[in-house]
């Protein structure tokens, strides 16, 4: 059997050979794969590197992804593979050497349409781990089962993903409107269309969180902002997770405009903000202990780049999608940093 890995990139030249020479090294048994790089028009030196990799070994694959976003990339990787299993990967994860053995189990064992491991994060340098240890922490992601490393079960959504050929032929393929939270929107038509996903603890992986604030609150405006589209576009109602940044933001604002006003009392902002201030408090203590304590001091700020990042982004695609009825600049202006390629942070 071939298993084609499917991996969508752009301006990873100090990434992207230590990638594929990883994924080459994994034990497969008695199976053979291809590995095909959807290459968003790179201009780093990315695609030189991928053009000699090619070169040298015959199971590596290039294609050219001109619209540079994950969803367009995936989409002509996947186009382009010959495997009966389709596996996606992502060049900033590392992963264990039974990675794509254990995903090839797990299908052939739960009868899922979908399988894939716990998003786990891991960090290099003092940021990127105070970032990935609020990573994993329930405060920060809202109980999202995909960050528990030791949920094993059906889930709605599962990082990254392997699938046998024939789903994309039953239900499509990744929505290209979607620049971000395409994993969300695929794998909500795969379960309406009665498919399952299954998380398994033994499919491991280690993802690399982003190393400044300042990209970690552009990941997750982009993440709330598309979350709005994805609840759009299949009329679902929002759960409670992908509402509470947006409705503490709001709440925050109505009471401080209140509160100068005189129309309510001061204390109430000073309850709600205080409340905020003890969780945050709380969680940075519980994340720390379990992951570095050296982060505590700058995990108050990161779990404030995870809340206000997706509330915000939340509250403007509210405004774009639903008032507006556009999609506006701000969400074109994403191919400068590093995507992920997964999404499915909630």
């Amino acid at each position: 059997m071939t298993i084609s890995i499917v991996i969508p990139c752009r301006n990873e030249a100090a990434f992207i050979e230590r990638c594929v020479a990883s994924i080459l090294r994994q034990r497969v048994g008695e199976h053979s794969i291809e590995v095909i790089l959807s290459d968003g028009m790179s201009d780093d030196g990315t695609r030189d590197i991928l053009d000699r990799l090619a070169a040298e070994d015959s199971r590596v694959h290039v294609v050219d992804n001109p619209r540079r976003i994950v969803s367009t990339g995936l989409n002509a990787a996947i186009q382009a593979a010959s495997g009966q299993i389709i596996l996606r990967m992502d060049a900033h994860t590392e992963y264990a050497p039974d990675y794509v053995l254990q995903c090839l189990r797990t299908l052939e064992k739960t009868g899922a349409d979908n399988v894939g491991g716990p998003w786990v994060a891991k960090g290099e340098g003092y940021l990127s781990r105070a970032i990935a240890a609020a990573f994993q922490s329930p405060f920060a992601v809202g109980g999202a089962r995909s960050h528990d490393p030791e949920y094993e079960g059906e889930v709605d959504s599962v990082y990254l993903g392997c699938w046998r050929r024939e789903i994309f032929d039953r239900i499509g393929f990744f929505d290209e409107e979607l620049v971000r939270n395409q994993d969300d929107e695929f794998n909500l038509r795969l379960v309406r269309s009665g498919g399952r996903i299954w998380q398994s603890p033994e499919i491991r992986s280690w993802y690399q969180s982003r190393t400044s604030l300042r990209d970690l609150f552009r990941q997750y405006l982009q993440y709330g902002y598309w979350k709005v589209r994805v609840i759009q576009k299949h009329r679902l109602p929002a759960s409670i997770r992908h509402l509470a940044p947006a409705g503490f933001i709001t709440a925050l604002v109505v009471l401080a405009a209140a509160s100068s006003l005189g129309t309510i009392p001061a204390y109430a902002l000073v309850i709600i903000v205080a409340a905020y201030v003890f969780g945050v408090a709380a969680a940075s203590v519980i994340a720390a202990a379990h992951h570095d304590l050296s982060v505590l001091p700058v995990l108050p700020l990161v779990f404030g780049c995870y809340h206000f990042g997706y509330g915000l982004g939340f509250l403007r695609g509210m405004l774009d999608f639903l008032v507006l009825r556009r999609v506006s600049p701000f969400a074109s202006d994403l191919t400068r940093t590093r995507q992920p390629s997964s999404e499915n942070p909630k």
